[in-house]
Parts: structure tokens; C-alpha cells; sequence
């Protein structure tokens, strides 16, 4: 795209957008379905791999989630394709680009148990995001109903939190769930707290500040 003009492709991101919202809303009912009827707890979970219908309910669910990972890989094609290149950052490559080596894992090794929050809380947060990004792409009109950004933001920040104070505290307590893939997911949503941090001081409190 370095010699091209951008393409305009507001139709496509639309369509695209909406269907996320569907997408995480239906892995949404999944994960909060599938683990009500199989009575999971919130505190220590095991992995099912019986062959039991709620145990292979909830490893679909996961291969979805690991799948919508995969396509939100085309996030960063129209990305390049509007030449939005502001929007290529590091957080974005690095969010995008382990995610799905991350839950590739996850479902081969843990579809289920603890590692279900993780998938039901994302989903939740997708269907806003790409609410936003859908309402977005309609067009500049829509601007004026766009303020909660910042809030959207609070609430990424909020799950990375949640699934930290969850991780931990399943890691130390006496639970049959891999200590191995806390430890990996511990790690990786404190380097999601810095990074989506360091991206709302700069977007919000750093402008505020040289305003002032």
C-alpha cells in the first residue's frame, strides 16, 4: 500500500463489525451457558476431557474463541488496506499476534475449566468493541454517539485485572488445573495491564495534562 491510495472499504468494515458483535455474543452465551449447566466454580475448575456433552459444549465454544482470533487477524488488513498505519502499534501487533499462539494452546491442552473466564469475559468485551467499531464505520455522523471510547478502554483494562486476580490466585490455590498454563497466562495479561495502561495515559491523561 506504500504507492496506493487508500481503499475504501466502509461497506466491508460494517458488515465485518456487526458480525464480530454476533460472533462474541453468541461465544458469550456459550461460555456463560456451558459452565451454569455444568456447575463450574469460579475459584478452582478442572478440565473435563470426558466425552460428556457439556464437557465437548464447552471445547467448542473455546475452538470458536480460538478461531475468532484467527479472524480478527483481518483487523490489521484493513489496517493497512485505509492506511491507518497510527493504528499499527506495537499493542495492537503483540495483542493480536499472541493471542492466537495463546489459545492455539488452550484448546489443545485446557479447553475448559479455569481457563473458560478468559474466554467469557473477552467475548463480553468484544461485542463492545466491535459495537463501537461498527458504529464507527458508519460514518462521521455516528461521532457524536462515539464519547464512551475512553470507558471502552476502562473496561479492556478491567478483564486484564480480573483474569490476573483470577489466575493468581488459582495458581497458589490447591487446584487440578496446569500450573504451567497459569504461570503463561498470569504473565502474559500483566504485560496486557502495562501495555493498555501505557495506551490510555497516552490517549487520555497525557493530553489532559498538556491542556492544563
Amino acid at each position: 500500500m506504500a504507492y496506493r491510495e487508500p481503499v475504501n472499504i466502509k461497506t466491508l468494515l460494517v458488515i465485518y463489525n456487526f458480525s464480530m458483535v454476533y460472533l462474541s455474543a453468541y461465544m458469550f452465551y456459550e461460555f456463560t451457558a456451558s459452565s451454569w449447566l455444568a456447575n463450574y466454580s469460579l475459584l478452582c475448575q478442572p478440565v473435563d476431557y470426558s466425552e460428556n456433552p457439556l464437557a465437548m459444549r464447552m471445547a467448542r465454544v473455546c475452538w470458536w474463541f480460538y478461531f475468532s482470533k484467527v479472524i480478527e487477524l483481518t483487523d490489521t488488513m484493513f489496517f493497512i488496506l485505509r492506511k491507518k498505519n497510527n493504528q499499527l502499534t506495537f499493542l495492537h501487533v503483540y495483542h493480536h499476534g499472541t493471542m492466537i499462539f495463546n489459545w492455539w494452546a488452550g484448546v489443545k491442552y485446557v479447553a475448559g475449566g479455569q481457563s473458560f473466564l478468559i474466554g467469557l469475559i473477552n467475548s463480553f468485551v468484544h461485542v463492545v468493541m466491535y459495537m463501537y467499531y461498527g458504529l464507527a464505520a458508519l460514518g462521521p455522523q455516528m461521532q457524536k454517539y462515539l464519547w464512551w471510547k475512553r470507558y471502552l478502554t476502562s473496561l479492556q483494562l478491567l478483564q486484564f485485572f480480573i483474569v490476573t486476580i483470577h489466575t493468581a490466585f488459582n495458581l497458589y490455590a490447591n487446584c487440578d488445573f496446569p500450573d504451567s498454563m497459569n504461570m503463561v497466562v498470569l504473565g502474559y495479561s500483566l504485560s496486557l495491564i502495562a501495555l493498555f495502561s501505557n495506551f490510555y495515559y497516552q490517549s487520555y491523561l497525557s493530553q489532559k495534562t498538556k491542556m492544563t
